[in-house]
């Protein structure tokens, strides 16, 4: 086995609590007061062993995050865009900390680059209730990238789309 292979975290397989769990939770936690707990009736099992279950899946990719999904739309957020982001390789671990800093960016993650078509390798979601909040936004994210920032687009969303993940059948 070589070094690189040593350090590969085993293949996990998710046993039928597992899936359970995940056919419980694949539409969203319970909107209650102890999600948990009322999953952990529904599976079988204690909210312990739940959130244990949960956890180790996350840790393992079968899970890749528990969040909250707003819509911004409902909430009055009516100018969302995808601002990407041309910056120095260099820094742009700081520079991605220093946007996500932000309270008007929801995400912001790193990207590679496909070169010549698309240079862009940060990414940010912005939010506004008007185009004027978005554009400040916008002006106050390329003030912070400074010289580091070689160039930016804003895609601008103009619908809804409903993210989901992989549903599995019961």
């Amino acid at each position: 086995m070589s070094t690189s292979d040593s350090r590969r975290k085993p293949v996990y397989h998710p046993n039928e609590y597992d899936r359970m769990i995940i056919l419980a939770t694949q539409s969203g936690l319970p909107l209650t007061e102890k999600p948990y707990q009322d999953i952990a009736k529904q599976v079988g099992l204690t909210e312990g062993e739940v959130m244990a279950r949960m956890e180790r899946m996350q840790e393992h990719g079968v899970i890749r995050r528990i969040a909250a999904v707003p819509n911004h739309y409902a909430l009055g957020y009516t100018h969302n865009g995808m601002t990407v982001w041309d910056v120095t390789d260099e820094k742009i671990s700081q520079l991605g900390k220093a946007i996500s800093e932000f309270d008007f960016v929801s995400h912001c993650y790193h990207r590679p680059r496909h070169l010549p078509l698309w240079p862009y390798n940060l990414f940010a979601m912005v939010h506004g209730k008007t185009k004027d909040d978005a554009d400040q936004q916008i002006a106050l994210i390329k003030q912070t990238l400074g010289d580091d920032c070689r160039g930016h687009e804003v895609l601008f969303s103009k619908r809804i789309l409903k993210k989901t993940g992989i549903r599995l059948k019961s």
